[in-house]
């Protein structure tokens, strides 16, 4: 592969199997979300044989990748990070193209890889360590409670952040001793791809593969009985699809999905530049596309004036266009549908009777006409059962819902089909710890919020519809690993 793009012409991508670039029969068109008609690049679009070849390559590298210890990986692994970083600026602007978002963020998307893989290595001293149990009284036995890898795996990401996210659980998977084969978004898929090839280049063949392609041509990448686990980042919708395509080979899944996150603001939250810049990013970022973003806040009344005042400031500084340009703070939702969807949202609360306020200016530049540009807005006050507060947004809109005692606000925050983070704003750490114990989710912060305030080294998942199992950390490395236990006889029992 070459180690450079040109981000003025069209790149093209193919396929990683078993240690070797191929080309598919197909190609899919990634277009640019922000420029209406443009071509970012061509992926490959992988056949049924491409999978199969796939899944055969990465069950033959299994057996010698598994005998190594977590150790001999992890050097492995950490060998083949090296120079990643060389060609963050590239893989900044490549992937700013084909997903929408400004460039800084599409540059923290790679260094957050970058760090989640090298905070997975540092877990290798645990991963084989067994659990010792002693003899017991009427349990003569020592037993030894111990991990191994579950075979082949295949990682699935989203569009939004699909190298961080990849992150969360490749290299758990890989460090148990996986071995894996990712597929990246078959809308962005541009960056991703290349990002792991240049690791797979450097491990065992067939350890790391990559295949591109519309999901109905790689459904054999979930279905088949070779493949032992599935770890998929994305909707509610598409989770329970694979949940239901992995039922029929009983194949494990690990599902991250989207969330309708509260943010909890009491009486006494302290609300000065820090805390509200801390806040609008947790509600803006990514124009709004994050799983774990800030859906819905809920405000004590006291303090609903001066949130909207804090909000709004920001969201006059917001400046709409295309991502790669200097000075864009909010670049287009990624599809024509995502904004379509986003827009109704917004018109439904106005013909409701909201409060719905907007802010920005929609770019005038021709070339940006026709893109997949909203202007941010809030909704101050919506009836609770508007779907703007009730469904995920996944977009620059945000209800700003008044409470009156912190039971309701409790309330209100869990009475929703999502569970996946959560935000206590307030200046009691007692307070903090009451309410935040109380939410219903996965990830709580407190007086913080959003994905660019996670601890990477802390299990991370959903309740509810928001997902099942967890990534990071030694959670996320034994949700890639089975348990066995090997009881040893007493020898006193033995002779008896």
């Amino acid at each position: 592969m070459t180690n450079t793009v040109d981000t003025s012409a069209p790149v093209t991508t193919g396929l990683y199997i078993g240690g070797t670039e191929r080309q598919a029969a197909a190609t899919m068109d990634i277009v640019d979300p922000g420029k209406p008609g443009a071509i970012v690049g061509h992926a490959a679009a992988a056949g049924a044989a491409d999978v199969e070849d796939a899944i055969a390559a990465a069950k033959a590298a299994y057996p010698g990748w598994a005998t190594l210890s977590a150790q001999e990986r992890a050097d492995q692994m950490r060998q083949a990070l090296e120079g990643i970083a060389d060609f963050r600026d590239e893989d900044a602007a490549l992937l700013s193209q084909e997903n929408g978002k400004i460039r800084m963020e599409a540059w923290v998307d790679s260094l957050v890889f970058e760090i989640r893989w090298n905070l997975a290595l540092e877990l290798a001293p645990d991963v084989d360590t067994p659990k010792v149990l002693p003899p017991a009284p009427g349990i003569p036995v020592s037993t030894s409670v111990t991990f191994q890898p579950l075979g082949v795996v295949t990682v699935i990401v989203p569009f939004n952040w699909p190298i961080a996210i990849l992150a969360a659980s490749l290299p758990h998977a890989l460090l148990a001793g996986n071995t894996a084969i990712v597929k990246p978004p078959p809308t962005a898929p541009l960056a991703t791809t290349r990002v792991v090839q240049r690791i797979a280049e450097k491990l065992p063949p067939g350890v790391l593969n990559v295949v591109t392609g519309k999901d109905a041509d790689v459904a054999a990448l979930i279905t088949s009985p070779d493949v032992a686990k599935v770890c998929f980042t994305g909707s509610v919708g598409g989770g329970k699809r694979i949940m239901e395509m992995a039922a029929k080979s009983l194949t494990r899944v690990t599902l991250e999905l989207g969330g309708n996150d509260a943010a909890v603001i009491l009486a006494d939250a302290v609300l000065d530049d820090t805390h509200l810049d801390r806040l609008y990013a947790a509600i803006f970022d990514t124009t709004g596309q994050i799983c774990m973003n800030a859906k819905r806040v809920y405000v004590h009344r006291s303090r609903l004036d001066e949130l909207v005042a804090g909000l709004s400031q920001r969201l006059g500084k917001a400046v709409l266009g295309y991502g790669l340009d200097e000075g864009t703070t909010m670049g287009p939702l990624h599809s024509p549908v995502q904004k379509a969807f986003v827009a109704e949202l917004i018109e439904e609360a106005k013909e409701a009777g909201a409060d719905v306020r907007e802010f920005g200016t929609l770019p005038t530049d021709p070339e940006l006409r026709g893109g997949n540009f909203l202007r941010p807005a809030l909704v101050i006050g919506p009836d609770p059962s508007l779907r703007v507060v009730t469904q995920e947004q996944f977009g620059p809109v945000i209800p700003l819902i008044p409470f009156d005692t912190e039971e309701e606000a409790v309330q209100a925050a869990n009475a929703t089909w999502a569970g996946l983070c959560g935000s206590v704003w307030t200046a009691d750490p007692a307070a903090a710890d009451r309410v935040g114990g109380q939410l219903v989710c996965g990830y709580v912060w407190v007086n913080d919020h959003g994905a660019t305030r996670l601890d990477l080294r802390a299990p991370f998942g959903g309740m509810k519809q928001s997902g099942m199992g967890r990534e990071q950390g030694i959670e996320g490395v034994r949700a890639f690993q089975d348990t066995r236990a090997i009881a040893h006889l007493e020898p006193e029992a033995s002779a008896g």
